[in-house]
C-alpha cells in the first residue's frame, strides 16, 4: 500500500518523520522522495536483520537507524534530542525477508528453530514457550491472540506430541495442527494460521506494545496536526487502532472506514489481501 500511505501521509518537503518499522525501507526510501534533502527519517525496527538491509537501500545523510520498538520512540526522540515529529508511519505485516528466513521459524514450512521473536536478544523462542506452557494456557492464548475455533483441540494435541518428542521447528508444529484440523482451511488459507499468529503475537507481546504506542507513546511524539498512518493485517491489531483513534482528546480519525489494497495489488502481492491503513491527525499537543 505505498502509494496510499504516500498520499494521505501528506507528505511535503523538510518534514520529520519516524518510520517505526522501518522493514527492508521499502516505504522510507519513498518517504525521503516526498521529505527531500531538507526532511529527517528516523527508523526503527526490533529486528536488527532488517536494520540491516534498511541501511543498504537508506544511504542517505539524514537518516537515523535505531534497533528499538517503535512502542520505544519517545525515549528514542528524547536521545536524539528531538522534541516532536511531524509524521509517524507503523506497518504491522511481516515481511517476505523475515518469513524467508529459515531461522526464524515465522513460515509453516520453515526447518529452523521455531524462534518467532523479532528481536533475537530478548524473550524466549516459541518452541521453549511452547515447552514451558500447560494445556490451559496455549488454549488461551490461541483463544485470544488466534481466534482459533480449534484452540482446545491444538492445545491438547500439542501437548500430546511433545509429551513424546518436542516441537522444535515450524514444520513440527504446522503438522500438529494439521493433523487436528485437515490440510486445508478456509479460502486456501493454511489451516496453521491462525495458531502461527497467535504464537508470534505472544512471542513478541505485540498487541502490548500496539496499545502503549497508541494511547501513551506516539502521543508524546507527534506534533499537533500531525499524521499517524497504521497498516493492520488481522483484527485484533485493527481493533486497536480504531478504538485508539475514537479518543478525540487525542486523535481525530481521517478514515472512519480502513483504506484497503486495490485488486491490482492484491494479485501482484496476495499477502497483502488482508492490509487495513488508518490515518488520524493528532488532536491539540500540549
Amino acid at each position: 500500500m505505498l502509494r496510499e500511505v504516500v498520499q494521505h501521509l501528506e507528505l511535503e518537503p523538510g518534514l520529520v518523520v519516524l518510520d517505526g518499522t522501518v522493514g527492508g525501507g521499502g516505504h522510507s526510501r519513498k518517504i525521503l522522495d516526498e521529505i527531500g534533502p531538507a526532511g529527517r527519517l528516523i527508523g526503527l525496527d526490533r529486528d536488527a536483520s532488517m536494520l540491516v538491509k534498511a541501511q543498504t537501500v537508506l544511504q542517505n545523510p539524514n537518516v537515523i537507524l535505531v534497533h528499538q520498538s517503535y512502542a520505544d520512540a519517545r525515549s528514542v526522540l528524547d536521545q536524539l534530542g528531538l522534541d516532536r515529529v511531524d509524521r509517524i508511519l507503523v506497518d504491522l505485516g511481516l515481511s517476505s525477508d523475515q518469513l524467508a528466513d529459515q531461522s526464524r521459524g515465522f513460515s509453516f514450512e520453515s526447518a529452523g528453530p521455531l524462534d518467532m521473536r523479532f528481536d533475537a536478544t530478548n524473550g524466549q523462542p516459541a518452541w521453549q514457550l511452547l515447552a514451558d506452557w500447560d494445556e490451559a494456557f496455549i488454549t488461551s492464548v490461541l483463544d485470544e491472540f488466534g481466534e482459533e475455533p480449534h484452540s482446545r483441540r491444538i492445545a491438547a494435541a500439542i501437548v500430546e506430541h511433545r509429551a513424546k518428542e518436542p516441537i522444535r521447528t515450524a514444520r513440527d508444529l504446522a503438522k500438529v495442527v494439521r493433523r487436528v484440523v485437515g490440510s486445508k482451511g478456509p479460502r486456501d488459507r493454511d489451516p496453521a494460521t491462525r495458531t502461527f499468529q497467535a504464537l508470534r503475537i505472544a512471542v513478541n507481546r505485540e498487541l502490548e506494545q500496539l496499545t502503549e504506542a497508541l494511547h501513551d507513546t506516539f502521543p508524546l511524539c507527534l506534533k499537533s496536526g500531525g499524521l499517524l498512518a497504521v497498516i493492520s493485517f488481522h483484527s485484533l491489531e485493527d481493533r486497536l487502532v480504531k478504538e485508539a483513534f475514537r479518543e478525540r482528546v487525542t486523535w481525530a480519525e481521517l478514515t472512519p472506514k480502513p483504506i484497503e489494497p486495490t485488486p491490482a495489488e492484491v494479485r501482484f502481492n496476495p499477502r497483502s489481501r488482508s492490509a487495513k491503513l488508518r490515518i488520524a491527525r493528532r488532536a491539540g499537543a500540549p
